[in-house]
């Protein structure tokens, strides 16, 4: 019989941390004003959300957290990240998170985004990140330390290098890497595993089989990012059956996996800010619902509303030196804006 129960709460490895499975990320929240923010996060914990991932680069996350999670400190698990890989940044970066986010010590504290062998290293050697993280957690300002990155195998080195309390790692039905190795070695391990773009950065349309096929392949807590008291409403109710799925669920999965492709942008807006000022995340989202969708009238009309569009990318490429999947953004809108037009010729 399946289990039709409210999301359950799992302890997240060996950190001793009780938490709801479904958490918030904390990057649609800067774009939110501070009253609007506050609302959206005393709806998460309403809603029986106890886990708040943010990160120093994310502008004015942390402070935003900071106006409303320090009320319900005993209750909620904070969670935050360096992008910083010598110990000197790193020490100025927790003291920060500190004073931003109100608390006197931070739940999990975790390397950002290490993608690659020369980055791990870094963080690894005498004078690098975990130096201060180390000490950090020694003094009692952070209580464990985890790492985030978009490629299992960098991440799989690190947890085989040292011994990580979490790691963060993208994981939905349209991104299953993680499955091959770093998966089974984390729960082998006791590893928590936190899957960030649980919804691959909006583009899911079947939420609740997706949390089921994430909850049933290992994952202990999911991140969706939440901007809304609907979204937090959407990603809770969608998670409150977690039972495995049948064949023909997923199938559906699989046939929107079919359509989506790989290449499809996760909204996480490491490439912003555009030089040109296009915003590129949403731009891939009027993408899909132009041509995945059918919206075309929809699209066009947001479009005019715009101040920059596709038509304005100068395919400078800085975005896809910063996008951690090298997702071509200047070709695909290259493309999109000569369809557009060729559509909307007589």
């Amino acid at each position: 019989m399946r289990n039709s129960q409210p999301s359950a709460k799992v302890v997240l490895g060996q950190t001793g941390m009780e938490v709801l499975r479904i958490g918030m990320g904390g990057i649609p929240i800067q774009r939110l004003t501070p009253e609007q923010s506050d609302r959206v996060l005393e709806k998460a914990i309403e809603m029986g959300i106890t886990f708040f991932d943010t990160a120093r680069i994310y502008t004015d996350s942390e402070n935003k957290m900071g106006r409303v999670l320090p009320r319900h400190r005993k209750q909620v698990v904070i969670a935050t990240k360096t992008f910083r890989r010598d110990r000197h940044s790193v020490e100025k970066e927790i003291e920060t998170s500190l004073t931003q986010l109100r608390t006197d010590f931070i739940d999990l504290y975790q390397c950002h985004n290490i993608a690659s062998a020369a980055e791990l290293e870094e963080i690894l050697s005498s004078g690098g990140a975990l130096e201060a993280l180390v000490r950090a957690r020694e003094s009692g300002k952070i209580r464990h330390i985890g790492i985030s990155g978009h490629k299992p195998a960098v991440v799989l080195k690190a947890v085989e290098a040292f011994p990580f309390a979490t790691i963060q790692i993208p994981f939905n039905h349209l991104e299953t890497e993680a499955l091959e190795a770093l998966i089974p070695f984390a729960r082998k391990k006791k590893i928590g595993i936190i899957a960030m773009k649980p919804i691959g950065g909006g583009n899911i349309r079947n939420i609740a089989l997706n949390f089921r096929f994430i909850f049933q392949n290992g994952i202990d807590v999911a991140i969706p990012g939440m901007d809304s008291d609907a979204q937090v409403d959407e990603n809770v109710s969608a998670s409150r059956e977690i039972g495995p799925l049948n064949r023909q669920e997923s199938a559906l999965l699989e046939a929107e996996k079919t359509r989506l492709g790989n290449l499809f942008c996760r909204r996480c807006e490491y490439c912003l800010p555009c030089p040109q000022g296009l915003p590129v995340a949403f731009l891939h989202v009027l993408r899909n619902y132009y041509f995945l969708y059918d919206l075309k009238d929809w699209v066009r009309e947001r479009l005019k509303t715009l101040p920059k569009t596709f038509k304005d990318c100068t395919a400078c490429r800085t975005c896809v030196a910063k996008c951690p999947y090298q997702i071509d953004s200047p070709a695909i809108f290259k493309k999109t804006w000569e369809t557009l037009q060729a559509e909307e010729a007589p």
